[in-house]
């Protein structure tokens, strides 16, 4: 007997709310109750290492490998749990409302097909999430990364009647599986000249006198297992699945967009910075590098998007961009080369509860006006004053305007930049000016301008704010997302474990001209731009931009073509100078000579078939011959 829709949800949601409750006393626990050791660091706790797969000893050094599945609580693994069950159980409640059907009157008159499914997808992915970020080991994390991948994949085609949807789930699948295939090969190249699966190389006192015979190969490793996390995390030019994956229902892109999937890739990069910092700190550089050019074509991109879903997708790529270039920009365990770190790990605290909201908000005008494209919005703010308000503050945090919560973050990672580069500083600091503008544009065409309802109020639904379970978890994610920053982020996760200050919350960098109000210059302008642009409605510029560069617009909104080059790499240069070869030597040679092998079988049981007629006659005949025959050569022999 199917389950109740109302049964699948409370039991989903109180199970998310359990698990919110424990992580919040663990936190508490970890980081107040226990507190520092004697030396002044957070200890990391491992509650239980079980042997699962025993690989004998590697082949190299003659160290025994062992796979070990467990539960191992450090700074930013004890962070993930708050931000993922924070967001992931108010997605459950907000779900309720969401998935509901109904009237023209927006009465619920029941609930989509597939509801338990749904939220059984949702509890799973929450699950593999959780198993990653408490891995003890890579290849834990390995395992859990691929169950994230396959709950991606059925939550994003969760509308699998929709032929775009099917497309969009096996995008994402099969992107990201050849991405993992890369982390696996790293994974292996560690593994086998390291002698090890652990994230710290200080645990095994034996490992560290092998470690100067796989000095070279750390490098290769490291950065091959950053190709997973950039395929997970969408880098450039394996951002292509990301957008898609707005197929699946809009609660669904708040989990994977804030605080599962994408951000899986920033804390795999994170949980081995000692070893990229000592073994490859010039590899390290290039995930800065690779991060800061996908942080600006990201925003270009989120410029020109009708589809507010899909803007919102590319300011999540250029968001955690944001975080993975300030991994890479760290050139030290301590002082000032280790800022990145622990800004970057702020930022996607930060940004997870701003994005989750962002998101639900986009959710909730969806389910009011019934399409994903700015063209049938307009002038919402009088219509749903609380997802208006809720995003509007949700905008305030990812400009980076002070005292809400993407200010403190996010100037962390440019004040970071900036020490190891000033030209990487002003870049990035572009990018942020970019994002102010971006979400503006997005903020003001949906609730201000034009209202597309007001244009023909006879025969057109009226708009009306959402039922309080979906407001509800709007409110609160706008509360933690504005305050959150003020939180003293570096008293807790640090690359050295000692605590350290955040220099704009201390006001110690408020000195004209300081990064801090470099940053918020950069964010003004580009609200204020945005809004004499596009709050109005009326004003000409942006289509008179639009005629004057219609080639520039129509590369951005078709995202410079990037899925058209990768179409072309595969179906051309892949399928046609590779697949169609090899297939051809399937068909024709492999095929070809079992074949052969088939009918040679066969046609010589046909041929002695008639031996076994059942005659004994005919069998005393055959045995008289070959007596005679054996007696023969026997003869001649001897």
């Amino acid at each position: 007997m199917k389950m109740k829709e109302k049964v699948a949800f409370g039991i989903g949601t109180t199970v998310l709310g359990v698990l919110w409750c424990l992580s919040l006393y663990t936190a508490y626990e970890y980081f107040f109750a226990v507190g520092r050791d004697a030396a002044g660091l957070y200890p990391t706790v491992t509650a239980f290492n079980l042997t699962w797969l025993d690989f004998g000893k590697a082949p190299l050094f003659g160290t025994e490998l062992i796979f070990n599945i467990g539960f191992r609580l450090t700074p930013i693994s004890v962070m993930m749990l708050v931000v993922i069950t924070t967001v992931s159980f108010m997605v459950h409640i907000y779900s309720l409302g969401y998935m509901a059907e109904r009237d023209e009157e927006y009465r619920v008159e029941g609930y989509e097909k597939g509801f338990q499914r749904f939220y059984a997808f949702l509890s799973l992915f929450t699950m593999s999430m959780l198993g990653l970020v408490v891995a003890t080991n890579i290849f834990q994390m390995y395992l859990f990364w691929e169950l994230v991948g396959v709950c991606s994949y059925l939550l994003i085609g969760f509308y699998y009647p929709k032929h775009a949807a099917v497309h969009a789930s096996k995008k994402a699948f099969i992107v990201t599986r050849f991405a993992d295939l890369f982390f696996l090969i790293g994974i292996l190249f560690y593994s086998y000249y390291v002698g090890t699966f652990n994230f710290d190389l200080n645990a095994d006192p034996t490992i560290a006198n092998r470690l100067p015979m796989a000095v070279n190969i750390l490098p290769v490793a490291l950065f091959l297992m950053f190709i997973g996390g950039a395929g997970k995390s969408a880098m450039f030019p394996l951002h292509i699945w990301l957008p898609d994956a707005m197929e699946g229902p809009t609660p669904v892109s708040a989990l994977i967009h804030a605080a599962t999937m994408v951000v899986a890739g920033v804390f795999q990069v994170a949980s081995l910075m000692p070893i990229w910092l000592k073994y490859a700190p010039n590899t390290l550089h290039y995930v800065a590098y690779i991060a800061a050019f996908t942080a600006f074509y990201a925003a270009a991109v989120a410029c020109t998007q009708r589809d507010i879903k899909r803007g919102l997708a590319f300011s999540t790529i250029s968001q955690i961009a944001y975080m993975l270039v300030a991994l890479g920009v760290c050139s030290a365990v301590e002082g000032e080369g280790s800022v990145g770190y622990m800004a970057s790990m702020f930022h996607l605290f930060t940004h997870a509860m701003f994005k989750a909201l962002l998101f639900l908000c986009s959710g909730a005008i969806i389910v009011i006006i019934g399409s994903n494209f700015k063209d049938y919005m307009g002038g919402l703010h009088k219509y749903m004053p609380i997802t208006n308000w809720c995003f509007f503050f949700a905008c305030l945090c990812i400009s980076g305007i002070p005292p809400f919560s993407g200010f403190f973050s996010k100037d962390e990672i440019v004040a970071a930049c900036f020490h190891f580069s000033p030209f990487l500083g002003w870049f990035m600091t572009l990018v942020s000016g970019m994002t102010a503008f971006y979400m503006f544009r997005l903020y003001y065409v949906i609730f201000w301008g034009k209202s597309y309802y007001e244009a023909d109020p006879e025969n057109r639904r009226k708009p009306q704010e959402v039922p309080a379970i979906m407001w509800g978890p709007l409110v609160f994610l706008c509360i933690v997302g504005c305050l959150c920053g003020l939180i003293p982020f570096g008293h807790f996760v640090s690359l050295d474990g000692h605590a350290e200050d955040i220099a704009i919350q201390t006001f110690a960098i408020w000195t004209w001209p300081s990064v801090a109000w470099i940053s918020i210059v950069v964010a003004i302008i580009g609200i204020g731009l945005a809004t004499w642009m596009y709050k109005s409605g009326e004003n000409p510029v942006p289509d008179m931009l639009k005629r004057r560069m219609p080639k520039l617009h129509e590369a951005a909104l078709q995202r410079f073509y990037i899925d058209d080059a990768w179409q072309f790499f595969t179906h051309k240069i892949v399928f046609g100078l590779f697949s169609k070869p090899i297939a051809w030597f399937d068909r024709r040679v492999i095929d070809g000579t079992f074949n052969f092998l088939a009918w040679g079988t066969q046609t010589a049981g046909e041929t002695i078939r008639p031996w076994q007629s059942g005659d004994v006659r005919q069998y005393a005949a055959w045995f008289i011959t070959g007596t005679v025959a054996l007696t023969l050569v026997l003869l001649c022999i001897l």
